[in-house]
């Protein structure tokens, strides 16, 4: 697991530790939260708490909880991860408590992460994709930069439901 932390305007974005697991939970198991998400609902706080410390074996990828610093309240995560060796590409993607939509935290969060990506790694170029019936995921998209590529399909990680999404790009020289 990495060691980075920064801070935006309102947050504090830091390593999960186990000790997150009730917190995350709130979002992970959450139905509305992770309608499109490609991984299952989380059915218990220590599934949230295995799945935390599984991060520690994940190669290049880096993942932050988001804390509101107005009240130290883990309120979700992002990560960027290397996608696509061959061309230096990195997949951005975000998740919040439902209580917490709506107030610009995600897109705070996510230019955070892309800044942190460009300076701290070098990262020039990033993808990213919603599901084409959560517009408000593409909206973060394109206030982070991010341009429309093209109309895709994805899965859940199980296979019980493919989801119609707009992919993006976002270079940055």
């Amino acid at each position: 697991m990495h060691s980075y932390t920064f801070e935006t305007e309102r947050l504090l974005l830091r390593p999960l530790n186990a000790d997150d697991a009730e917190a995350a939970f709130v979002w992970l198991s959450d139905p509305e939260v992770n309608r499109f998400m490609p991984y299952l609902l989380f059915s218990s706080v220590e599934e949230a708490r295995q799945w935390i410390l599984s991060l520690d074996e994940l190669i290049d990828n880096y993942i932050w909880g988001f804390v509101r610093k107005s009240d130290g309240l883990l309120i979700g995560s992002g990560s960027v991860r290397l996608s696509a060796p061959e061309t230096g590409s990195w997949t951005l993607g975000y998740n919040i408590r439902r209580d917490c939509w709506r107030q610009g935290y995600t897109t705070e969060a996510a230019r955070g992460i892309l800044s942190f990506a460009y300076h701290s790694l070098g990262v020039r170029d990033f993808t990213a994709q919603h599901a084409v019936a959560n517009p408000a995921s593409g909206s973060v998209l394109r206030h982070c930069g991010f341009v429309y590529d093209r109309d895709i399909n994805y899965s859940k990680r199980d296979g019980s439901e493919t989801f119609p999404a707009k992919f993006y790009k976002l270079h940055l020289d």
